[in-house]
């Protein structure tokens, strides 16, 4: 554990932020396996809707400093080619 004041304090900041980011983290697997559910079911309506959701929720993740923008890219992108895939 910390020994100097400095060091405590820093300790509680990446407590605090871990769990932030791991709220963060939680929300965009769960809106992702939204899309993907939706897609395995064929519902092209369901699978767009859940697109737009995760695409926001992916967006916000990588602009707080999450995700890297570039893994967020990437995962918008690997969900709108399932979406597309979806099509009737």
């Amino acid at each position: 554990m910390a020994n100097h004041k400095s060091a405590l304090k820093r300790a509680g900041q990446n407590q605090t932020r871990r769990a932030r980011n791991r709220v963060v983290k939680t929300r965009v697997k769960n809106v992702v396996k939204k899309v993907r559910q939706a897609a395995a079911q064929k519902s092209v309506d369901e699978t767009n809707t859940n697109l737009k959701v995760a695409q926001a929720a992916i967006d916000k993740a990588a602009k707080k400093g999450v995700l890297h923008h570039r893994t967020a890219a990437r995962k918008i992108s690997r969900l709108a080619k399932l979406a597309q895939s979806v099509k009737p």
